[in-house]
């Protein structure tokens, strides 16, 4: 199995992706939330001046932001000064478009978008259509080296629920996901991807579609649990994301919490509700993966922890890992919080990479 992280944009903070790469992590996933964060593709140029073996790319890059022939030209900007070693993740924009009050792209304009930039990054020409009009494009000059679509840059769709999963079998050469340390959910992911791929008349390969699944590790001390502040520091951003993303898909879908949130769920509503909704979006993703706010740390539960994140004693976090890695899985991606992410990737290269 491979190891990345996936990055919080911070265009001073460089050294985090370089010191994954004397590490052993094979990826870096430069996050894409323009309201957050700083840019991802000023980061990954940085990054690609200062490595150079770990594979760099979006973690993911968002369609509602920007048009398809601007991703696919940004991404193949980067390929130009770190080739073979460029990916292209790419999503609907759960976060990147909530932040700004507004709903995720929806699977049709999502998979009219990554069939524009699938095209662009195989040299081809295409019709796109802007401002409704259609018209024709592909890039042009690219032997004067401005950007490059050779090597191949590979394209991982991100995709949570199964029409997402579809388009990553009908178009992707890979799947990003969030799943917790369960494989039954993984097999149920993959056989989206493969009826996707069989509905756009594509063979699907298992072993040529690559996965990967985004997550963080906490692995106890002696003697600690999982109540613990350290833990609680290192893993509650991520954690939390999760209630946000749910409380998000409550208000879209009137969809129910599953079992392991019920506990916390009424006193969580509560809190956010307080802000007025006009403007609670800006409060429901505040310290969106990077920290906790004071007042909800509350709700990262040992039983929050453990459906989200690889989580226990280190023979515990390396059978969780093992037990992904049979079922096929093949890339964890890590996402600790800022102020404890060198700390966790340390560990997990010590306890966990080096000891499998």
């Amino acid at each position: 199995m491979d190891f990345g992280v996936c990055v919080a944009s911070k265009i001073d903070d460089i050294g985090y992706i370089e010191r994954a790469e004397a590490l052993g992590y094979s990826h870096a996933w430069i996050a894409d939330s323009q309201m957050i964060w700083s840019d991802c593709y000023a980061v990954l140029a940085l990054a690609a001046e200062r490595t150079s073996r770990i594979r760099l790319g979006t973690g993911v890059a968002i369609t509602g932001t920007r048009i398809a022939p601007v991703t696919a030209h940004s991404i193949a900007t980067i390929n130009r000064i770190a080739p073979g070693r460029t990916f292209l993740g790419i999503g609907a924009g759960n976060t990147a478009l909530r932040l700004m009050g507004h709903r995720p792209v929806g699977v049709n304009e999502f998979g009219e978008y990554l069939r524009v930039v699938r095209a662009l990054l195989d040299g081809q020409e295409v019709e796109f259509t802007f401002r409704g009009r259609t018209e024709p494009l592909r890039f042009l000059m690219e032997e004067q080296g401005f950007i490059a679509t050779e090597p191949r840059i590979p394209m991982y769709v991100s995709g949570f629920g199964p029409k997402s999963q579809g388009l990553a079998g009908e178009v992707g050469d890979g799947l990003v996901m969030s799943i917790p340390p369960n494989a039954s959910l993984f097999d149920r992911a993959i056989e989206n991807c493969r009826r996707g791929a069989e509905a756009a008349g594509r063979d699907f390969d298992h072993d040529g579609f690559y996965t990967c699944s985004l997550t963080t590790a906490v692995i106890l001390e002696p003697g600690e649990d999982l109540a613990s502040p350290r833990v609680i520091e290192e893993c509650g951003p991520f954690v939390l994301s999760g209630l946000h993303y749910l409380y998000d898909q409550q208000h879209q879908f009137k969809r129910e919490p599953p079992p392991h949130v019920r506990p916390v769920w009424d006193k969580y509503c509560a809190l956010v509700e307080q802000t007025p909704a006009r403007g609670r979006h800006l409060r429901v993703h505040a310290g969106h993966c990077t920290y906790s706010l004071p007042e909800e740390e509350q709700f990262v539960t040992p039983e929050l922890i453990r459906a989200s994140c690889l989580a226990g004693t280190a023979d515990e976090v390396r059978a969780q890992v093992r037990t992904l890695a049979d079922a096929g899985l093949d890339q964890l991606m890590l996402l600790p919080s800022l102020a404890t992410q060198e700390r966790v990737i340390q560990q997990f290269h010590d306890e966990v990479m080096a000891r499998l």
